[in-house]
């Protein structure tokens, strides 16, 4: 069940951005530039954060860390119209996470698993791909199964380790986005003046589900100029944070797709308790 690796001369520039970009992530800042990226929006009303943005981007992982486990849903397009959705639950204090995969594709596309059908209908809808249970930590991946329509966390202590499809991650948008969220919540604040001076910039303010969120810019990797290049020297990354510092999106371009990667939490999950399974020693 285990998707096919791409192993086009894209993925040594993926692999160096994405650790690029897991580095500004955890630490505010990375030596190196990311120029691979573009802007998710424009305008006059873009500026620097306050510091009070900034403490309370700066919040944001202790509070997903102290939430724990939290609910999350993850949206990757990985090109060709094939679409990857991740909808689980991730624990900051073991950096484990565990929850279901759907891949949709459209029907005209010839990535589908085999199915016969006309191949010469324009018209393209999508179409179930494939689906299961997936595991994820900070080395890696693992896929296996669904049992039933239980939670995945359920299902997931029933299959032993050997049940378990595992690899390492890849630089594709399904793998950064899992390997980002594993990393995102913190034991402690990050640095709120160091965030403010690498960069991160207000972008607007949103209202998701009845709450109001401020847009933020993350910190710009170094080496990167202000208003340089068509992304405007700005992060690829992009954080919905509310007035206490919660966490409620985060999304990320990635080199060559127009789409962003999104990261969605929805709080603290009272009823789920993670498998020890995928991650016990037989």
């Amino acid at each position: 069940m285990a998707r096919t690796t791409k192993t086009d001369g894209r993925a040594p520039r993926r692999a160096r951005w994405l650790r690029t970009l897991v580095a500004i992530a955890v630490c505010g800042t990375a030596v190196g530039g990311v120029a691979a990226y573009r802007s998710l929006t424009g305008g006059s009303a873009e500026r620097p954060v306050t510091m009070d943005e900034a403490s309370r981007l700066a919040l944001s992982r202790l509070n997903l860390y102290q939430a724990s486990p939290v609910s999350v849903t993850l949206t990757a397009a990985e090109g060709g119209g094939v679409v990857l959705r991740v909808s689980g639950v991730v624990d900051y204090r073991t950096h484990h996470g565990v929850g279901t995969y759907q891949t949709t594709g459209s029907t005209g596309s010839t990535g589908s698993t085999g199915s016969t059908g006309s191949t010469g209908s324009s018209a393209s809808s999508a179409a179930p791909l494939d689906h299961g249970l997936i595991v994820w930590d900070s080395d890696g991946l693992g896929l296996a199964p669904a049992l039933d329509g239980s939670p995945s966390w359920q299902q997931a202590e029933h299959i032993p380790r050997s049940g378990w499809s595992p690899r390492s991650y890849t630089a594709d948008p399904l793998d950064a986005g899992l390997q980002l969220l594993i990393e995102l919540g913190a034991d402690r604040p990050d640095n709120q003046m160091l965030l403010a001076q690498s960069g991160a910039r207000w972008l607007g303010r949103d209202r998701i589900a009845g709450r109001d969120y401020d847009r933020i810019a993350g910190p710009r990797a170094k080496g990167t100029t202000p208003g340089t290049g068509p992304d405007g020297g700005r992060s690829p990354l992009t954080y919905w944070v509310d007035d206490n510092g919660g966490l409620r999106r985060v999304t990320m371009r990635m080199p060559g797709l127009g789409t962003p990667t999104t990261l969605e939490f929805t709080g603290h999950d009272g009823s789920a308790k993670l498998p020890e399974a995928p991650w016990a020693t037989d």
